[in-house]
């Protein structure tokens, strides 16, 4: 793709969603292919064939949450509204509140908490997820949360993750927990 080409496509995929693309240019201007080849991964990210989209987003946002303050967290909120998750199951996976979240929601969080924090529940997790959905849920699950995690830390590495934002889930302010309890 042209360097022109993808600079208007991350413009426009930053007034879609009003968020700053500015460490895309960045890497635009210093590497072109490098920000030709990392433009590739957006087809990756939106890869779900098994995991139901509550699950899937449950999953991306931990992995956002893992690694960001708040704009990477907030473009997943508005992807996961734009598909139809619901404000509610979206609040309780920021507010990390397994009690208000619906079963598709949990299993999804659960199971990207436990292999995002590498703990003794990641196995069990993993199973009722292949239970519930297929392996192939699996891997869109196992994709989405580590994807979520590549776009901060990139931002980051590129020295542009300079500021916090508040996370607004249906116009409402929502008060995120960074670390599950």
């Amino acid at each position: 793709m042209q360097t022109a080409d993808l600079r208007e496509q991350f413009q426009a995929f930053g007034k879609l969603y009003d968020y700053d693309v500015s460490y895309l240019e960045h890497m635009l201007d210093v590497s072109p292919a490098a920000a030709a080849k990392f433009s590739q991964l957006a087809d990756l990210a939106q890869h779900c064939e098994a995991a139901p989209k509550e699950a899937m987003f449950a999953a991306k946002l931990v992995g956002a949450l893992a690694e960001d303050c708040g704009p990477c967290v907030q473009l997943v909120v508005d992807m996961a509204r734009e598909a139809g998750v619901s404000a509610a199951n979206i609040e309780a996976v920021l507010t990390r509140d397994r009690a208000a979240m619906d079963v598709d929601t949990s299993v999804g969080y659960r199971f990207a908490e436990a292999v995002l924090h590498r703990t003794s529940e990641a196995d069990t997790a993993r199973e009722v997820v292949r239970a519930q959905w297929g392996d192939a849920a699996v891997v869109d699950l196992t994709l989405g949360m580590q994807i979520g995690r590549v776009y901060p830390m990139v931002k980051a590495g590129l020295g542009f993750a300079k500021s916090c934002q508040r996370v607004r889930v249906a116009d409402a302010p929502v008060d995120v927990v960074k670390e599950a309890a």
